[in-house]
């Protein structure tokens, strides 16, 4: 007796691998997307401005209640084993810092045991547990005078930026308190001084040239 012919039918077989257009796991939080890639190398000589932002249940942090637990928070970690916390801008949902390290690995230490006191301090204001930051911190490496000097500006003077594209008249001859700006007369200090020519000499040169 004679086999019948088999005919192979088409399957229709899905690929879940491979390199994929918008493949891989997507950020999250409200505000995420500071990139995974790996922090570029750093100098000594180069101090950093870093931005953070805050989860959007965090309470705002420009008031007196969350500013003394920054300020403890910096207190006890603006001078650790090589990472100096040189400047300061506090916002209602987000951090601005000058910060110098020896090099990159001592930069991510550092910011990580800042951020860990600033979230077990703001959790326990709020009652509650959980992540406090959005994302990871952005941070520029500041090369040159011109770019530090910028940076110490726009950090210093970051509310009255603020306030001015919300449309609020500011007196900018006025100190902003929620920043390093204003120095604490009692108390320890928020903020370690500058050990980078940048940030010393260098900022002021440019500031005035």
């Amino acid at each position: 007796m004679a086999l019948a012919k088999t005919k192979q039918l088409p399957l229709d077989l899905r690929t879940w691998g491979g390199n994929r257009k918008r493949a891989g796991r997507k950020p999250k939080g409200a505000r995420a997307g500071v990139g995974h890639l790996k922090r570029p190398r750093l100098s000594r000589h180069h101090p950093v401005h870093v931005t953070w932002h805050m989860m959007p249940h965090v309470w705002n942090l420009r008031s007196r209640r969350s500013f003394r637990v920054l300020s403890d928070a910096f207190a006890q970690g603006c001078d650790r084993r090589g990472f100096r916390l040189v400047h300061f801008s506090v916002q209602g949902n987000h951090l601005h810092l000058v910060v110098e390290a020896p090099d990159e690995v001592r930069l991510a230490r550092g910011l990580q045991g800042l951020a860990v006191r600033i979230a077990r301090r703001l959790n326990r204001m709020m009652g509650r547990t959980g992540k406090v930051f959005a994302d990871r911190y952005h941070g520029h490496v500041l090369r040159t005078p011109a770019e530090v000097a910028r940076a110490v500006a726009y950090v210093l003077g970051n509310f009255f930026v603020h306030a001015l594209r919300r449309g609020e008249r500011v007196d900018e001859t006025v100190t902003d308190e929620y920043s390093s700006a204003v120095v604490a007369e009692t108390g320890p200090p928020l903020v370690a001084p500058p050990q980078t020519w940048l940030l010393c000499v260098g900022w002021r040169r440019a500031r005035l040239a």
